[in-house]
């Protein structure tokens, strides 16, 4: 996990079109484009309307220059997330539904719905969609920058402080955890080897454990003493330099929310007609 935020962290740091935009852009458009499909009622036209912003989002991800397997290992990664809720969802009655046709009867009185499989399918169309452009802002959005342009875009001073804070000393805390386990896999310690004694593996473990936390306390204090020193107190905040946006980043901006606020739009009102 550590190492998969220095990845990321990698990632955003490379250079393409879609990275060079400024952060207030891809977090409009990535906050518009989750809410628009969110808000579309549990029903058919979720795969339309999916299938098009999920090609809006493979465009925007082709600009980025980023492999796909890179998205596909972030995306695989969630799975156990949202993968077991989206399962369930086939072994329970919904708001969404009034009659319910059994497909397949189970020991102790469980049942699957095909309206139940619907639904489920419908919910996954919209999981893959939403966090799919969240993949896509935190692959080509530096944290430091999605903070300033969150700060930007109003998010109050306290916030802004506490998050820059936790943004800076994470990676801290990550190279921390890396140089812990690469001095265990020095002495050709492994927590998963079979072969060492079960009480062995968890008393060290125990130790890097502890080991993490003193540093990370000891790290603290004198973080927090010198940030006394340098004026630090409760009416400090984090410094945010305004930016306009440029032109083309503003004609990106509006014809991303004019599409995202369209293809629902236009979908329902066809689907409407059709009834």
């Amino acid at each position: 996990m550590i190492e998969e935020l220095f990845e990321i962290e990698r990632d955003a740091q490379k250079d393409s079109v879609v990275h060079r935009l400024d952060a207030r852009v891809k977090i409009a458009i990535a906050f518009a484009a989750i809410i628009a499909l969110v808000a579309v009622p549990y029903s058919t036209m979720v795969y339309t309307i999916g299938a098009v912003f999920f090609c809006f989002f493979a465009f925007l991800w082709c600009c980025t220059r980023l492999s796909p397997v890179t998205y596909l290992k972030r995306l695989i990664s969630i799975v156990p997330l949202w993968g077991v809720i989206i399962f369930f969802q086939i072994f329970l009655k919904n708001k969404y539904y009034t009659d319910y046709h059994t497909v397949l009867s189970l020991p102790l009185g469980i049942s699957i719905y095909a309206e139940s499989i619907e639904f489920a399918f419908i919910l996954l169309v919209k999981f893959m969609v939403c966090i799919s452009f969240i993949i896509l802002l935190s692959s080509t959005t530096r944290m430091h920058d999605m903070l300033e342009g969150a700060a930007r875009m109003g998010l109050p001073a306290e916030f802004a402080l506490a998050l820059g804070m936790m943004i800076r000393y994470l990676f801290v805390f990550g190279y921390m955890f890396r140089k812990i386990n690469e001095t265990l896999k020095t002495k050709c310690f492994d927590a998963f080897d079979r072969h060492l004694p079960y009480r062995y593996r968890l008393r060290q473990l125990g130790y890097m454990i502890g080991t993490m936390f003193i540093r990370s306390y000891e790290q603290g204090e004198r973080v927090y003493t010198s940030m006394l020193c340098r004026g630090y107190g409760k009416d400090s905040y984090l410094f945010v330099q305004r930016k306009p946006l440029k032109g083309t980043e503003w004609a990106v901006l509006c014809f991303s929310l004019a599409f995202i606020t369209v293809i629902p739009l236009a979908v329902w009102l066809t689907s409407f007609r059709l009834l």
